[in-house]
């Protein structure tokens, strides 16, 4: 998956199994209101709720709370693109492999072209 760079400014996830909204909050730099906005938006995200629909992070979550950060935050990405990029794994299509691939992609295109007209 992602990693941010900006993430390794924030404080270092402790060893505990489950985190409350609040620590989860100073954790990844984002306030609570905007934690629960994007359980709404983001399926993966799905803190465990306990009594009185208390919610409870674990590691797994905060690590995906901090990669949603920094797609939205760091890398300029709107909540749909994030998701997109969360839902197909965080593969970037890299800039050089593309402008290695795509003359290649337009003579097919054009091959195909000539052969439709034919």
């Amino acid at each position: 998956m992602l990693e941010a760079s900006h993430n390794s400014e924030l404080p270092t996830i402790p060893g505990k199994r489950y985190f409350t909204i609040g620590e989860v909050s100073e954790l990844c730099a984002v306030k609570p209101h905007v934690l629960r906005y994007w359980e709404q938006e983001f399926p993966q995200l799905s803190p465990v709720k306990r009594r009185g629909n208390r919610r409870y992070y674990q590691h797994q979550d905060v690590i995906l709370i901090r990669q949603i950060r920094a797609l939205l935050y760091e890398e300029g990405y709107t909540i749909g693109g994030a998701r997109l990029q969360m839902e197909s794994g965080g593969e970037k299509v890299d800039k050089v492999h593309l402008q290695k691939i795509l003359p290649q992609l337009i003579a097919e295109l054009e091959d195909v072209a000539r052969l439709l007209e034919a």
